[in-house]
Order: structure tokens, then C-alpha cells, then sequence
């Protein structure tokens, strides 16, 4: 964690698992299941499971986080939060 590249890397990941966990709880607030998202989505279940995967796969589209959102009764919301500068010392 002292290498400033892992640290990096590290933190990356963990906004990505932060991201996928959001998706696990909105389905689990629903009380769905996996097919049930599938069908209210017009997919398969094998597609829901690709998009609450974070292993080795592209991120889902934008149209496909929206009809995630609206099969578990959610509003996909996407916001820009400014990171604040570190003063250099």
C-alpha cells in the first residue's frame, strides 16, 4: 500500500467494487432475483449476472445500467463529485 502505482491501481478497484455493490443492493431492496430483473429487462439471467460481475468483462452501457435501474424500481443517477486538489508540500 506504500507504492504510490499499487495504491493507484488499489483504489481503482475499489470504486469498480463500490460501483457493482450499488447494483447488489439495489436488486436485494427489490427483493428480485436474477431472472426476474432478466425478464422485466427482455434478457437473460446470464446477462444480469454479466452486469453484476466485476470479473474480467467490459463495463455495461448506459442504456443497459437504465434498464437495470427501472427493472428494480430504481432511477439511474449519475453525478460528478469534484475531487479536491492536494496543495503539494
Amino acid at each position: 500500500m506504500k507504492d504510490p502505482k499499487f495504491r493507484k491501481e488499489y483504489d481503482a478497484l475499489k470504486e469498480e467494487f463500490q460501483y457493482y455493490d450499488e447494483l447488489l443492493k439495489a436488486r436485494k431492496r427489490a427483493g428480485m432475483t436474477q431472472e426476474q430483473i432478466a425478464e422485466k429487462m427482455g434478457t437473460k439471467r446470464e446477462a444480469v449476472t454479466r452486469i453484476e460481475s466485476i470479473r474480467g468483462r467490459t463495463s455495461p452501457s448506459m442504456k443497459t445500467l437504465k434498464k437495470y435501474a427501472e427493472a428494480v424500481g430504481c432511477k439511474l443517477q449519475i453525478k460528478l463529485v469534484p475531487v479536491k486538489k492536494q496543495l503539494a508540500h
